[in-house]
């Protein structure tokens, strides 16, 4: 049966007023990571309301919802936490009360990234109402605890724990109206450096950990901006582009090249009249295409300055434990891998697929957005990271990404997003089941 671009997209423009109460309604919590249970309870009233199958909560706190019977299982992923909101001096309008417009909504977490999870909700509406729903597949809508804290960590959970495996994976974090197929991954690292304490005014007598500490920083800068030259003492990060040194030096000139930076640094000190006799540094690595959380600490530990001070240094990854809103503590690793789907991929084809069959070959947009939308490529992939971390990354499960709102407006004070997108968003995701189950 050939889809009726013109009645899904019919269908998602009569959903425009609810989905912008529904978006409202979520913007009125203040669901910073671990506190999402108000959000969590809304979004499973809005999926029962609708007519999901059926629609809950796991022990973590995540929302899943279920609609059709159909064997091959599609999920759409929404984290529903989001960031605090800063400096409050920096907001033109309540963070929590937002405002509406004819176009506009804003608030906190209106693109990162709420309005995901209530173009999924009204998408699989669109599924129901149109008799798109068969024997060939189910679809399943998420509302993601813990993103903003640790990528990755709530679709381990639904992943290992659930037992939950889909066929693949949309992830509805804002694509400024393109398909994402990828993202560099990250990880965070700490740097720890022994010293030994003396008075401050006789510093011979000691070791300063903080020197020591200063000439590893200094390495780890040449790391991050040195190029790859084959006389370079410290090769930069920058050689994962070339294909001398990376197999898979394509896609990582596709996703960008990895990069590292201080991000914090701390000491111990008997006073401040003596010789610092500790320090450490935490780092943002960014990967790309080729690069391990093994070789990124590989590549610290192998620094000249930290070889130099030997077992007075420790490299190390960080670890998450912070319970869920529930209570629910589920540790690991601060490793968020990269993961990039192939543009040849049966979920990319589709996805593409459904997007051009509703509205053409480039991006579409908001008219204050439609200019820098349409300079980019319509399959691209994001700057930032998201839950295909763990979905992809360390789980191996396909992930697409097509989400409403825009990458500049994630973190930042005056958060808005745009109807349009809501339902440009909501078509997109009803047509896309139907395309892949009928291309298998």
């Amino acid at each position: 049966m050939a889809l009726d671009f013109g009645a899904i997209k019919k269908a998602a423009e009569g959903y425009e007023k609810d989905m912008t109460k529904f978006l409202r309604d979520l913007v009125r919590f203040p669901g910073e990571s671990c506190g999402e249970k108000e959000t969590a309870a809304r979004i499973v009233e809005e999926m029962k309301k609708v007519g999901f199958d059926s629609a809950g909560l796991d022990k973590m706190g995540n929302v899943i919802g279920y609609m059709g019977k159909g064997k091959t299982l599609i999920a759409y992923d929404g984290h529903i936490d989001t960031v605090g909101v800063g400096n409050r001096d920096n907001w033109k309008f309540d963070p929590f009360e937002g405002y509406e417009t004819d176009s506009e909504i804003g608030g906190r977490g209106t693109s990162d990234q709420l309005g995901g999870p209530v173009s999924a909700v009204y998408g699989a509406k669109i599924m129901k109402d149109l008799g798109l729903l068969n024997d060939k597949y189910k679809v399943m809508v998420t509302g993601t605890v813990q993103e903003e804290d640790c990528d990755g960590l709530c679709w381990q959970y639904i992943i290992k724990e659930g037992g939950i495996k889909p066929e693949f994976v949309v992830i509805t974090e804002p694509t400024d109206g393109g398909i994402y197929r990828g993202q560099r991954g990250r990880m965070e690292i700490r740097v720890d450096v022994k010293g030994v304490s003396c008075h401050g005014s006789a510093p011979e007598r000691g070791d300063n950990a903080v020197y020591k500490m200063a000439d590893i920083i200094r390495d780890i800068r040449s790391l991050n901006n040195n190029g790859c030259e084959e006389s370079t003492a410290i090769r930069g990060l920058v050689k994962m582009l070339d294909e001398k040194f990376n197999p898979q030096w394509k896609e990582a000139r596709f996703l960008g090249r990895g990069t590292v930076t201080v991000s914090q640094i701390f000491y111990t000190s008997p006073s401040r009249c003596a010789v610092a006799d500790s320090c450490a540094i935490s780092l943002d690595r960014r990967m790309t295409a080729g690069e391990t959380w093994e070789s990124c600490l590989e590549e610290i530990r192998n620094l000249p300055a930290a070889k130099k001070y030997g077992k007075d240094v420790a490299v190390s990854m960080y670890e998450y434990d912070r319970p869920s809103y529930t209570g629910c503590v589920y540790p690991i690793e601060c490793y968020f891998p990269t993961w990039v789907i192939p543009e040849d991929a049966a979920p990319t084809k589709a996805m593409v697929e459904a997007y051009k069959g509703l509205y053409g070959d480039v991006r579409i947009g908001p008219k204050e957005q439609i200019e820098m939308r349409q300079k980019r490529p319509l399959v691209d992939k994001w700057t930032f990271s998201t839950n295909g971390v763990s979905v992809m990354g360390r789980n191996g499960i396909p992930c697409i990404g097509f989400g409403p709102g825009a990458e500049a407006q994630a973190h930042a004070p005056n958060e808005r997003t745009w109807k349009a997108d809501l339902v440009t968003c909501a078509a997109v995701y009803a047509a896309l089941p139907s395309i892949y189950t009928a291309n298998k």
